[in-house]
């Protein structure tokens, strides 16, 4: 079996980048009520998991997700997010590519386990909300308004970055099991245990 990504790898590394990208931005709307911003690292890794999941049944070679992963920081940069979703979105996926490669991609602890590192690349568009706090806030009072900034600055303190962290995990964790209860036959298919 030739491990090397091939066109059509790449092809459904494009096709389900950009299904995982569409599913994380619509959940992600929730965040314009400040309090929701709260469960949003919970819920978007909770949601992608199924496309997420269905990906690992389509492509099995080393790469596939760190090239998800570049693809999704740099979306989000274009789309106006902080420079940090760009080398977490690089380095989480290429952690979670090695995981899932140490499982060969079919076991369901390295595919469980792949996909929490992978989805750590999510706190690359929180972290300015914890390290970069005035220009951060600054550019949102701007765009939002003070109400709207001063709601999100005060049930975010910057201890909450660890509690983040552990949501995303616990998200991510969640939506593999859920990916593979939705995607059972796949999984079977796929020959993955």
């Amino acid at each position: 079996m030739d491990n090397t990504l091939q066109t059509k790898d790449l092809i459904n590394v494009g096709l389900f980048t950009a299904i995982y990208f569409v599913v994380f931005f619509v959940v992600a709307m929730v965040g314009y009520i400040p309090v929701m911003l709260l469960v949003i690292p919970f819920l978007c890794p909770l949601a992608a998991g199924i496309p997420f999941m269905l990906f690992l049944t389509r492509v099995q070679k080393f790469g596939m997700v760190t090239i998800m992963g570049t693809i999704l920081g740099l979306l989000m940069f274009i789309f106006g997010h902080p420079w940090p979703c760009i080398p977490l979105g690089i380095v989480c996926a290429l952690l979670g590519d090695f995981i899932l490669k140490g499982g060969r991609y079919r076991n369901w602890t390295s595919i469980r386990m792949g996909y929490v590192v992978f989805s750590e690349w999510l706190m690359g568009l929180m972290f300015p909300l914890f390290f970069m706090r005035e220009s951060y806030f600054a550019t949102i009072r701007d765009g939002y308004g003070d109400a709207y900034a001063d709601s999100l600055m005060a049930i975010t303190p910057t201890w909450f970055f660890g509690f983040f962290v552990l949501i995303i995990a616990l998200g991510a964790l969640a939506g593999a099991y859920l990916g593979r209860a939705a995607l059972k036959k796949h999984f079977e298919r796929a020959g993955i245990a």
